[in-house]
């Protein structure tokens, strides 16, 4: 029998996988996958099946939504270069992320998936037959062979050892059984904690630490075995993965992205094939997206301004139906390969905004990192998102000079290929930053200017540096505020740019046709009006520097939560007041349903409603945590408005969100600008009741009204 008969398993013939119709300047997005039935045999039930399987097991088995798969039997691939050091891709690689998960608690909520080798029809859908001989045949190599033949895998940057083809026949195997079990739906992501990596590996050469493409090989077992078809491929490692590229440079089913150091061509693996001018050929010409940084030191200001400009756009338009991230480690931290400065939480944030893709289906494979510290604390905070954890908050970022000239030079390149990349708006503008004002801040100046002369509010002096610098001018009381016996806190973010253009191919503005709608208006001649005191907190933040990269401008930030907090303690608490309605609108209720959960024992006695108002594109919020005593308080006294198309009324989710709330309010109305003015009538209404049942006591006379 041949020895290479068991691991090369049954041939067969592989058809390539038909090319998806989406992808650049495709106006409508086809969605037939579902009807396309796999032609390499029988698959595993479909997800309504596993589904109905679960539901009789014992109430006690767990339910996994993430899997994990590793195997110390990959360790067995090692160098040692002298007894007190190790070759940089060493075993303890993933003995290290493995053991911080456990450390930490995560490893036992995975789903524990098990690992097996790559079969030889699986690699052939990438590498080349002579390829798949040259790694079977190392395993039989004797000690001398290995040593005559120690320069020729050097020039490789590649060493090989007794254990080196089960470890790399493993590392692909287990990224395939990572990829098929989000594929078909047994969870809904994975990591697959492999090694030896993968991505420098081209169809017809190993190389780079590479012996298999691991990634490149699971995508299209994927493709083969799965009724999903398209796929994103994200690379992060600080090295261009060469071979993932090469094994899709002219599919366009495949979308690849990397980010990595290019410096002219002159850092691993060399040459311009991961140049920002490598886009793909023929039929794949588009689908492939380098963002080659041109120096060392990059930093998650630079990586998250590439996602936010160039990626996401991208990866949205394509719609991918799985993506499969090539996590290296070697860009973080300590890594002295990499020689950069991504952080834990910069992973954890570029981890969190690709998990809002593919219906949330992602694969996490391990590439490159070589300094064990920064990999398994990267790893672990990669981990903790998949598992449903929000990243740690970043501080403010500022893209580098560097990055920002080469997402610029990225985002042109791009925009012949994808109609979402705007490359004017990536445009560095450091010739006229010096003599430059934004619209919102000029707007938000006037705005504190109009809420002064119209109804004599003051600005909240903010002790804190970091608050003042974000939210100076912002936050405006009026002059009762601490004598006051009722208060209402008013959280929201900036009103609505309405522009005209007098010419839509150069986008020219309009000026005197523009105009700013600010919805808050309503609220604050109704709270005047009645004469109650108002706090209005205007949580647009201000920006850092001209490239804040830290969150989307549709998001509050994640300091708002800071200077709400700071104004409750130093201000409401210690008013007068034993009257507070907590109002939200649009994406200000996340800061003020987190207020309520950091101080709810005195928000319980002070607080007698809790408005949100949120529109068709924000979410609807409500006390998590530990505190038994909150939530059915919160439901007692709380209001929610929102359009009735709102996903929360129609999703099949919808009677468990909205058990969590009190009095639902549901408007036809799909505009949020609209929203308030068509919502005060219930407003006013809901204010009044809940008030009456609070009345102040006669000793407590209520501050005269404006009027």
């Amino acid at each position: 029998m041949d020895p290479l008969e068991n691991i090369n398993g049954d041939a067969m013939d592989v058809d390539q996988p038909p090319s998806s119709a989406s992808g650049p300047h495709v106006q409508e997005q086809r969605n037939d996958s579902d009807s396309q039935v796999s032609q390499a045999g029988p698959s595993r039930p479909p997800l309504a099946a596993s589904s109905r399987r679960a539901s009789s097991l014992p109430l006690h088995m767990p339910v996994y939504s993430v899997g994990c798969v590793y195997s110390v039997d990959m360790m067995m691939h090692f160098k040692k270069i002298r007894d007190d050091d190790q070759h940089p891709e060493q075993p303890a690689r993933i003995a290290r992320i493995q053991g911080l998960l456990v450390q930490n608690g995560l490893y036992d909520k995975m789903k524990h998936i098990p690992i097996r080798q790559v079969k030889k029809h699986e690699a052939m859908l990438v590498h080349s037959e002579d390829h798949w001989d040259k790694v079977i045949q190392i395993q039989y190599m004797t000690p001398q062979q290995m040593v005559d033949s120690e320069e020729y895998y050097e020039q490789l940057s590649l060493y090989v050892s007794e254990g080196t083809t089960r470890s790399a026949l493993l590392s692909c195997g287990g990224a395939i059984e990572a990829a098929l079990a989000v594929a078909r739906g047994e969870v809904k992501k994975s990591f697959a904690i492999v090694r030896p990596p993968g991505h420098h590996a081209e169809p017809e050469e190993h190389m780079g630490f590479c012996f298999f493409n691991n990634v490149a090989v699971a995508a299209r077992v994927v493709q083969q075995q799965t009724h999903i078809k398209r796929i994103l491929i994200l690379d992060w490692d600080v090295h261009h993965g060469n071979g993932t590229q090469r094994a899709f440079n002219d599919d366009p089913s495949v979308l690849y992205v990397s980010l990595h150091r290019y410096e002219e061509g002159v850092f691993y693996p060399c040459g311009n094939f991961g140049s920002l001018e490598s886009c793909g050929e023929g039929p794949g010409l588009g689908y492939s997206v380098n963002v080659p940084w041109p120096c060392a030191g990059m930093t998650d200001a630079d990586y998250l301004h590439a996602f936010q400009r160039v990626i996401m756009p991208i990866a949205m338009e394509f719609a991918p139906e799985l993506v499969i991230i090539s996590a290296g480690f070697d860009a973080a931290a300590g890594d002295e390969l990499g020689e950069c400065h991504v952080t834990p939480a910069g992973y954890a944030h570029m981890t969190h905004m690709l998990a809002g893709l593919a219906g949330g289906r992602v694969v996490v494979a391990l590439e490159g990192g070589y300094n064990l510290d920064s990999i398994s604390n990267s790893a672990l905070a990669v981990t903790r998102v998949l598992l449903g954890q929000a990243p740690n908050e970043l501080p403010p970022l500022v893209a580098s000079e560097e990055a920002t000239e080469t997402v610029w030079l990225v985002a042109k390149q791009q925009s012949k290929y994808w109609n979402s990349i705007d490359a004017a708006a990536c445009e560095p503008r450091e010739e006229v930053e010096d003599i430059s004002y934004s619209i919102p801040e000029i707007l938000k100046e006037h705005r504190q200017y109009h809420l002064y002369t119209h109804y004599d509010m003051m600005q909240i002096p903010l002790l804190h540096d970091s608050l003042e610098d974000r939210f100076s001018g912002q936050i405006m009381c009026t002059g009762d505020l601490l004598d006051n016996k009722t208060i209402v806190l008013f959280v929201h973010e900036f009103g609505n740019l309405r522009m005209e253009l007098s010419s839509s191919a150069s986008c020219d503005v309009e000026l005197h046709r523009s105009h700013l709608i600010d919805s808050s208006k309503l609220i604050i001649e109704w709270v005047r009006k009645e004469g109650y005191a108002l706090v209005d907190m205007n949580l647009y933040p201000k920006p850092v520097q001209k490239h804040n990269v830290t969150r989307h401008r549709k998001d509050v930030d994640e300091s708002a939560k800071d200077a709400l907090v700071y104004v409750w303690d130093n201000f409401v608490q210690l008013s007068d007041a034993s009257r507070v309605i907590l109002m939200s609108h649009g994406a200000g209720g996340k800061a003020a349903i987190e207020l309520l959960s950091k101080r709810a024992v005195g928000m319980m006695r002070l607080v007698k409603g809790v408005i949100q108002i949120v529109g068709l594109q924000d979410s609807c919020y409500a006390p998590a945590g530990s505190n038994d005593d909150l939530r059915p308080w919160f439901k007692q006294n709380s209001m929610l408005i929102s359009p009735i198309f709102h996903p929360m009324h129609t999703g099949k989710d919808k009677q468990k969100e909205l058990r969590k709330h009190g009095v639902i309010i549901p408007i036809e109305e799909l505009e949020s600008i609209k929203l308030v003015q068509r919502a005060m009538p219930a407003l006013v209404d809901y204010v009044k009741e809940r008030l009456a049942l609070f009345p102040i006591e006669e000793d407590e006379p209520q501050a005269d009204s404006d009027d």
